[in-house]
């Protein structure tokens, strides 16, 4: 019996067996985190109101899922569910998160913002080969290999897919023509290191204001748009009724649509255009991504909606609608987490754990040298490591209306993931020989 095509098929002799793999199960257990995150964090006292003020409840709606995946009760490699989430309920609340947006504000945020981003994509250029000199010190033959096999080479891809996303990651395995059939490793240890940074992050959101002064940084213009914002809500809030809700969603999925549709047509046509994007060793390949131009289309949209009188459904709750399908990503992130990965290749984890920390300790030392606020730091990092997918997610746990920053900066990650990575590439493959 077939209940939810796109989620998967029904095994009917598989209910006592693990790991999960039915989707419509997994996904109502994704549903029971949640659910369980949002009831504890909502008591007023005792236990649990002590754990959320060190634990943000975005951190436990991530991790908790991760930690079905990690004791084998459930299995994300057979799971459609991310797609699900990224391709779907991702732009629908990229839409409805936008209805407010105040773009002159977000333009008073100044300069600060970019120079994160950039730090962040130097810090990974550089951490690559500082990376590979390191362990090459106390284990040559982690960092070894010779030919397509060079784990220099396989390392490249984890450079594209950390500025920037999946694309550029299939484009450095194009140009430095590293052996497929060890590219799995490496897809591991950018999914396993880049899920680990962005727990830290989202624990640092929980301490954001402790951080912010320590930092020294200027959080007014953040805290005006927040403000703005917030008051703009107040103004126009009601109770939403059936008819909202479903003008709501018929405004958030229509555009999904039109994104899907726009975004992909958009990409084609840039491919067969111009050379430089269909050529994938060309450092504007990653231009010809479907799932960057459903994002821009998706953002889009949104903006124009806040010229509108769309723009009002905010005081309905679109952007508390939109939080629900950001939680649900969330979730289906952070089943993609497994820490038994650890175990599997752990050499390799740690070259990623070591550039990892190259690339947030430059971000860390600049944000404190020109006082920019945690927010730009966060958002900054993950605009390169997650891209598209988690940079608006981490902006908006900050709030709704900072979702667009996080899609701005991991749109320019796009821009320069390919050539980033590429000069990375070069920097690696000449530490490898170094060390």
């Amino acid at each position: 019996m077939r209940i939810i095509p796109i989620f998967g098929s029904i095994n009917p002799t598989g209910m006592n067996q693990f790991p999960i793999t039915d989707d419509t199960v997994i996904f109502g257990l994704l549903c029971l985190c949640l659910g369980f995150v949002f009831i504890t964090s909502s008591f007023k006292k005792g236990f649990w109101k002590k754990f959320y003020k060190i634990i943000p409840t975005l951190l436990m709606c991530y991790m908790l899922p991760a930690i079905l995946t990690s004791l084998g009760i459930i299995s994300e490699p057979d799971s459609n569910l991310y797609f699900v989430a990224s391709r779907y309920l991702l732009p629908a609340a990229l839409v409805l998160m936008t209805l407010s947006i105040d773009i002159k504000a977000i333009m008073n945020l100044g300069s600060k913002a970019l120079i994160m981003f950039l730090t962040g994509t130097f810090g990974i250029i550089i951490g690559g080969p500082i990376a590979i000199l390191i362990v090459s010190t106390f284990s040559p033959e982690t960092v070894g290999g010779n030919g397509f096999d060079a784990v220099w080479r396989g390392l490249t891809t984890i450079a594209g897919s950390w500025i920037g996303g999946g694309a550029n990651q299939a484009a450095m395995l194009e140009v430095f023509a590293f052996n497929p059939k060890k590219f799995g490793d490496m897809v591991l240890v950018d999914i396993v290191v880049a899920n680990i940074w962005m727990a830290i992050l989202l624990l640092g959101i929980g301490k954001a204001t402790r951080i912010d002064r320590w930092l020294k940084s200027d959080t007014s213009a953040i805290e005006s748009l927040k403000q703005k914002v917030s008051e703009y809500t107040a103004s126009i809030t009601r109770v939403a009724s059936l008819n909202d809700y479903m003008v709501m969603l018929f405004l958030a999925f229509t555009a999904v649509g039109l994104a899907h549709f726009f975004g992909n047509n958009f990409a084609e046509w840039l491919e067969s255009s111009f050379e430089v994007i269909r050529n994938k060793e060309k450092a504007l390949s990653s231009l010809g991504s479907n799932f960057l131009w459903m994002v821009v289309f998706a953002t889009a949209i949104g903006i124009i909606l806040s010229f509108t009188k769309a723009k009002k459904f905010e005081g309905a709750g679109a952007s508390k609608l939109g939080g629900v399908f950001i939680y649900i990503l969330v979730a289906t992130i952070g089943m993609k987490m497994d820490l038994r990965a650890f175990l599997e290749n752990p050499g390799l984890i740690m070259v990623g754990l070591i550039w990892i920390s190259i690339h947030a300790g430059l971000l860390i030392l600049v944000a404190k040298l020109i006082k920019a606020p945690y927010f730009f730091l966060a958002v900054g990092s993950q605009a390169n490591v997650g891209g598209a997918a988690s940079a608006p997610v981490v902006a908006a746990e900050f709030h709704p209306s900072l979702t667009s920053v996080g899609i701005l900066l991991a749109v320019l990650g796009y821009v320069v993931g390919t050539a980033g990575a590429y000069l990375c590439g070069l920097l690696m493959e000449v530490a490898s020989q170094v060390g």
